[in-house]
């Protein structure tokens, strides 16, 4: 009996020849791992010197070839090109007659399902949306960073076997995202991976401002226990002085930043309002301390509040309870 987590091995797709369309981060890296799983690529579409690098580091011996030739020579062909150019090569693949009945075309896109494979499922392709949840730096660790790595998938009722052993054999877990819900899907991917880059960027480099010399090692625990803490409990893992309702230390915060960092501000008051407002929601912070918090954040614009000094009191916020 096979373990309950495979399909079963006639559910699986034959060993197939793999076309990647867009050697950009991501398409190498995929292929490599079919590769490992038995599939054989076989063409690849690439001009700048970076794809040509990609693809001799993670698909040695891999010819690249224009997109059309990859799909002549494919079977499986995944198309990992950014989001606003997929429609438009799509389209024109199927134009041109590139698209071949019974092929497996395989987008990458998060914020797509396979609606905007309809051009070539008219053609008679075999439509799959397949995501990795997953940042990629485009060398070899991001084969191994695929084990264990969460796919949002979107696929016909038909195909959806097929697109689960796919991912699997990438090492990969299957999720299922309604077509209807890739776009909401995607933003929360960008929320939590994107601006977490930016988020750590920017206290890196106000770290050395003050003056520390190993921002990332200071950086590493506290940023992994919160990340850890963050997944395990949710909102329940707010610490700090926002979480506690100390607007003299947030007022001091926004005044410093503001004579030493004051392109980081901005950022700065959104998180705090909106920190503020989930710690409030789920009783973490006390409203009669909310209402002095947030008025701080409420006055604090570009220029400051009056009185320049960086502090406000809570006068003239009306719902400090938001």
């Amino acid at each position: 009996m096979n373990p309950p987590h495979l399909p079963d091995p006639q559910d699986r797709p034959a060993r197939l020849t793999v076309g990647v369309v867009g050697a950009g981060r991501v398409g190498p890296a995929l292929a490599a791992a079919l590769r490992l799983a038995g599939h054989r690529p076989v063409a690849a579409s690439g001009v700048s010197d970076a794809s040509v690098r990609r693809a001799a580091e993670l698909l040695p011996g891999v010819p690249l070839v224009s997109p059309a030739e990859v799909l002549a020579r494919a079977e499986l062909v995944l198309l990992t090109v950014p989001d606003d150019v997929l429609p438009g090569l799509v389209e024109g693949l199927v134009e041109t007659g590139a698209v071949r009945p019974g092929q497996l075309l395989v987008h990458t896109s998060g914020r797509y399902g396979t609606g905007v494979l309809d051009p070539a499922l008219r053609a008679g392709a075999l439509p799959l949306a397949l995501h990795p949840a997953m940042t990629f730096t485009g060398t070899a660790v991001d084969v191994e960073r695929l084990a264990g790595c969460s796919f949002g998938i979107t696929a016909p009722e038909e195909l959806r076997l097929a697109a689960e052993a796919l991912v699997i054999e990438m090492g990969g877990e299957a999720e299922w995202i309604a077509e209807e819900a890739r776009p909401l899907y995607h933003a929360a991917l960008a929320i939590g991976a994107n601006h977490l880059v930016t988020l750590v960027a920017q206290a890196r480099e106000l770290l050395q401002e003050a003056g520390v010399a190993a921002p990332g090692r200071m950086l590493g625990p506290l940023l992994g226990a919160a990340l850890d803490n963050a997944l395990r409990s949710g909102d329940a893992a707010l610490t700090g002085p926002v979480a506690r309702g100390d607007a003299g230390t947030v007022a001091a915060h926004v005044a410093e930043l503001r004579r030493r960092a004051p392109q980081v501000v901005p950022g700065y008051l959104a998180m705090a309002r909106t920190t503020a407002d989930r710690a409030l929601a789920h009783g973490l912070l006390k409203p009669e301390l909310a209402e002095d918090l947030l008025g701080v954040l409420a006055h604090q614009d570009e220029d400051g509040p009056p009185g320049g000094d960086g502090t406000s009191s809570a006068n003239g916020t009306s719902g400090g309870g938001r």
